[in-house]
């Protein structure tokens, strides 16, 4: 009786009080919040993928007139970067994208192999070259090669078991009424010229950007992920692409889809600048489901709030044949549990050649990361921040649930002995993953220690497994 009072009062209120009504809902329950959270689940539970950066600038690797670009850096902004117009480019890049049969099922069993639980690629880069068979372009997979790469990969995805993930840039350096002087920030080849084309009709090609992000939602079944790039502080949003619309028109063909927060660059989307650790610690979820540290990790992750970091193996997203500043297994590997102890995703980037053929060393990396969660993936699927503090020999994360938390061992103490201060009595059994037997263990001076194995010694990254106690058998 005191609910329907209540209710009553409410409603009579809302009705004098319009204005009102409109911000308290929402500050009360934001719409959309439940249907928000059960499609975030997944993403959550996943927290590792494979990120794909492949176009027309893989073909060209890094090259341009027989010398290389640069040794360091992005090499999927190679027009951007010897500044070519859009035929200049297509005519040397397009001879040299040459999809191979089979590349899409390469990528797929990769990405199982190295545990991931979904793949992201480029449907489109800042170049505009789409990689479907789209009816609103003649610059595209369709058109120049007679495919459609995207439905190649999505159902040699799913012929895996992975989650799908679409990139798509809202930048266009290709469309001719795509009008980059609105922006003093956003590159594109031609920037601080002229249009060579007079003058430009933005609202034009933001119509053709809606179109062709309708035939991605539209023709390839249920899609996961939409990984939008990308605004800047002076050009972004409604203003820049019909954001809103945008979103809308994705979620009546997608609902379960998660959006990050690139087509926007404000305080409210999570923003505080342009650099890649220029983030907020909030997030309207109306702007996108998550953020995107762009290699870079959150010194103290983001709590409460999704977020994603993207990172490359070396220092570029697409194809470079110069760059041969690759990280070590380890270091990746050390990224993937900070990252995951933090509460984060982690989006791991390869850059197939122009054929799609993934580098070798980035092969080795993905093998070598997939036996070691052969072994280890419980510590990072379905786990995030523990309640444990990380100590400084390594981090921790823990099962949603709380019955286990995970101590993943990046530098091994001298002695061999794990210490943890102020660890819960309720926090027993302790475990090396990949074995069966308990490891020796003590508590003194309001210390948790455990002795590591002597084998763990040649482990990357060996992880102990800490069981909570069932309430009957805790110690007094």
């Amino acid at each position: 009786m005191l609910i329907c009072y209540r209710s009553w009062f409410f409603l009579c209120f809302l009705l004098l009080f319009p204005g009102f009504s409109r911000s308290a809902v929402q500050a009360a329950d934001p719409p959309g919040a439940e249907a928000r959270e059960e499609r975030m689940q997944w993403w959550r539970e996943a927290r590792f993928g494979m990120f794909v950066h492949w176009g027309l600038y893989s073909g060209l690797a890094g090259t341009w007139d027989g010398k290389p670009v640069a040794k360091r850096g992005g090499m999927e902004w190679i027009q951007n970067r010897v500044k070519a117009d859009t035929d200049t480019y297509a005519e040397r890049a397009i001879p040299l994208f040459k999809p191979k049969a089979g590349f899409a099922t390469a990528w797929a069993k990769l990405a199982k192999q190295a545990g991931c639980e979904y793949l992201v690629f480029t449907t489109k880069h800042h170049d505009g070259f789409a990689l479907h068979d789209s009816a609103v372009s003649d610059f595209d997979a369709g058109s120049i090669l007679d495919r459609d790469l995207v439905k190649e990969i999505v159902e040699a995805c799913r012929a895996e078991g992975l989650r799908v993930g679409f990139y798509h840039s809202v930048i266009d350096w290709h469309h001719d009424q795509y009008a980059y002087a609105k922006s003093k920030i956003l590159p594109h080849p031609l920037r601080e010229k002229p249009y060579p084309n007079g003058e430009r009709d933005h609202a034009t090609y933001v119509a053709f950007l809606h179109d062709q992000v309708k035939e991605l939602m539209s023709g390839y079944g249920p899609v996961d992920v939409l990984w939008w790039d990308y605004s800047a502080t002076d050009f972004q949003g409604d203003e820049a692409w019909r954001a809103f619309a945008l979103m809308e028109k994705v979620r009546q063909d997608q609902p379960q889809v998660i959006m990050n927060n690139r087509l926007f660059r404000s305080a409210e989307a999570g923003w505080k600048g342009m650099g890649t650790d220029g983030f907020t610690m909030q997030l309207d979820p109306t702007y996108g489901d998550f953020i995107t540290p762009e290699q870079h990790v959150p010194d103290e992750g983001m709590p409460g709030i999704d977020w994603e970091t993207c990172m490359t193996m070396n220092t570029t997203w697409g194809y470079s044949e110069h760059d041969d500043a690759w990280k070590s297994t380890e270091t990746l590997l050390h990224k993937l549990v900070e990252i995951v102890s933090k509460g984060g995703n982690y989006l791991l980037n390869i850059g197939p050649t122009g054929d799609g053929t993934v580098p070798a060393e980035s092969v080795e990396r993905l093998q070598a990361i997939g036996a070691w969660m052969a072994v280890n993936g419980e510590a990072i699927h379905g786990a995030t921040v523990s309640q444990l503090p990380s100590p400084e020999w390594g981090r921790v994360t823990e099962r949603r649930d709380g019955d286990a938390c995970y101590l993943c061992v990046i530098q091994r103490p001298e002695d061999g002995v794990l210490a943890i201060d102020d660890a819960p009595k309720e926090w027993g059994d302790a475990v090396l993953l990949g074995t069966t037997e308990s490891l020796m263990s003590e508590r003194a001076n309001g210390k948790l220690r455990i002795h590591l194995p002597k084998g763990s010694a040649d482990l990357v990254v060996p992880v102990i497994r800490l069981s909570r106690l069932r309430a009957a058998s805790q110690p007094r």
